[in-house]
């Protein structure tokens, strides 16, 4: 069923990008949370957040105690909460952070607190010119209302990723936030080996993107980077011949050289009067596109209603 274009709301990353920049930190710091905690799950799935009815969160947590906890956004109260599953909990306003070196030391400080401490490599990733979140004072602003419509933009991506997730039956990941560049993402595998990653990320050992890309596949997502108001992403690894070349739609699609991906713009989606249709051509198109270019066993590895 389409949703009225309505409930995609416009987020111009001009007016955002210091809170993006902000949030972005933020869900590092979390996120490390979940790499030092928990065991490595397929290509770092384990290090991603989710979305809930409220906001974002790590899922469950363990602890050696016997007990769980997860850390949460919560983006109708502005709050960051962390509820253990014996009852207790902690956590503060988000509004009342001063920069990201007092985000850092309330974090830390609360789990302590709960004994639940925990040891995270306190440097951004994927990030050029990264300052350790114990010195970052730089990084302070944060508007409730841009981080609440970033929210209910993830929302709406999350539920047709949702859709579109589900036609295939092979591997494919959970929709999930990944904190190094707040992108909503889900990915789908041939079954195939990868040959090993040549790329380099900024602060990312080797070993993670060799991690992240071991198998062959077509990832989307959304990413609230660039011009306008984000974009709307699809690739694949490896890029087989032709596939930049290849026919999508809708006809606003195109293949972004530099990032190595076809984008397609958020606000073509939300202005559309059917943006579930729009979005999921997308999804799908580039999707064909990878999987017949790379010889995929489409076949089995779909669902076909």
């Amino acid at each position: 069923m389409a949703v009225p274009s309505e409930t995609w709301p416009s987020l111009p990353v001009a007016e955002w990008q210091a809170t993006r920049d902000t949030l972005t930190l933020w869900t590092q710091v979390v996120g490390k949370i979940c790499i030092a905690r928990t065991p490595l799950v397929n290509h770092w799935w384990n290090a991603a957040l989710h979305l809930t009815a409220r906001g974002l969160t790590t899922s469950l947590i363990p602890d050696a105690s016997g007990r769980c906890f997860s850390v949460d956004f919560d983006f109708h109260t502005d709050r960051l909460d962390i509820s253990v599953t014996d009852g207790t909990g902690g956590g503060f306003p988000l509004t009342s952070v001063r920069n990201i070196a007092d985000f850092h030391r309330r974090v830390m400080t609360s789990l302590d607190a709960l004994d639940l401490a925990t040891h995270i490599w306190p440097v951004p990733v994927e990030l050029p010119d990264a300052i350790p979140f114990p010195e970052d004072d730089v990084h302070h602003e944060y508007d409730p209302d841009q981080a609440r419509r970033f929210w209910l933009l993830l929302v709406q991506a999350h539920r047709v990723f949702t859709e579109f997730r589900s036609r295939f039956v092979g591997k494919a990941s959970p929709v999930h936030l990944f904190w190094g560049a707040l992108d909503l993402a889900t990915t789908r595998f041939s079954g195939r080996t990868a040959p090993p990653y040549p790329g380099e990320v900024p602060n990312c050992g080797p070993h993670v993107m060799l991690e992240a890309y071991s198998h062959e596949v077509s990832s989307c997502g959304y990413w609230p980077g660039g011009d306008g108001e984000g974009v709307f992403y699809s690739y694949a690894y490896p890029e087989p011949p032709g596939f930049r070349e290849a026919p999508v739609t809708p006809p606003e699609a195109r293949y972004d050289e530099p990032l190595g991906e076809f984008v397609l713009p958020y606000e073509t989606v939300r202005t559309s009067p059917d943006p579930d249709a729009v979005l999921l051509s997308f999804l799908q198109s580039t999707y064909e596109a990878a999987a017949d270019l790379a010889a995929w066993d489409r076949p089995a590895l779909e669902r076909h209603p």
